[in-house]
């Protein structure tokens, strides 16, 4: 099968977003950082803002359960910018060299609604996609729920053999594996280049 499109993740893949970031020079404490992001702040506790509830929503509920820790959790998304540290420059340099292929380029990230426009206001590579982004936040919806690769095969009218879909979460790479997708799974020495070229794709 032809490849025709490429999907890019964009947390781990084309940006570096950590809390640490930011909470490195809050708690001047490893030790108590990371208590706090395994334990109070947690992947699953962000993942709901990007799954569509509200910063101010999730941050209440959040103090409630801990209230001894109140500054930190207000913190948290007071200080989201501090986060997102910057681009990741290789790959982004890979989605460059495909502005101008034949392939038609997409966005599946799970990212709250409150603050991608952030990024896409900051980071002049968003707009090779052309708005061919489907968000997680807007939609309600967060991989790896299969339903979400759903809706950007129907809005865009794509099939998932005829796509590569790139993520740094194998979570998420299992489930597009099972969709039908092409995937690469992106890690820190991944050579997406590479990667794209071993499978056929042209630069």
């Amino acid at each position: 099968m032809t490849i025709k499109n490429i999907i890019f993740d964009f947390g781990g893949v084309v940006m570096d977003w950590d809390p640490r970031y930011f909470f490195k020079d809050h708690f001047n404490d490893d030790e108590k950082m990371e208590h706090f992001l395994e334990n109070i702040a947690t992947d699953e506790w962000n993942a709901e803002q990007d799954r569509g509830r509200t910063l101010a929503k999730g941050t209440e509920i959040q103090v409630a359960k801990h209230p001894e820790w109140e500054k930190e959790i207000r913190a948290y998304y007071d200080n989201w910018t501090t986060m997102l540290k910057s681009e990741i420059p290789h790959n982004v340099a890979v989605l460059r060299k495909l502005e101008h292929s034949k392939y038609h380029l997409f966005g599946l990230t799970n990212w709250s609604a409150e603050t991608f426009p952030y990024a896409l206001e900051n980071y002049d590579f968003f707009k090779i996609f052309q708005d061919k982004i489907v968000v997680s936040g807007t939609e309600k919806l967060i991989k790896p729920d299969p339903t979400i690769w759903n809706v950007l095969l129907d809005r865009y009218q794509i099939k998932a053999e005829e796509s590569v879909f790139i993520d740094d979460n194998f979570n998420n790479i299992k489930v597009a594996e099972i969709l039908g997708f092409i995937c690469v799974h992106v890690k820190e020495d991944t050579d997406l280049e590479k990667e794209l070229r071993d499978l056929g794709v042209e630069f």
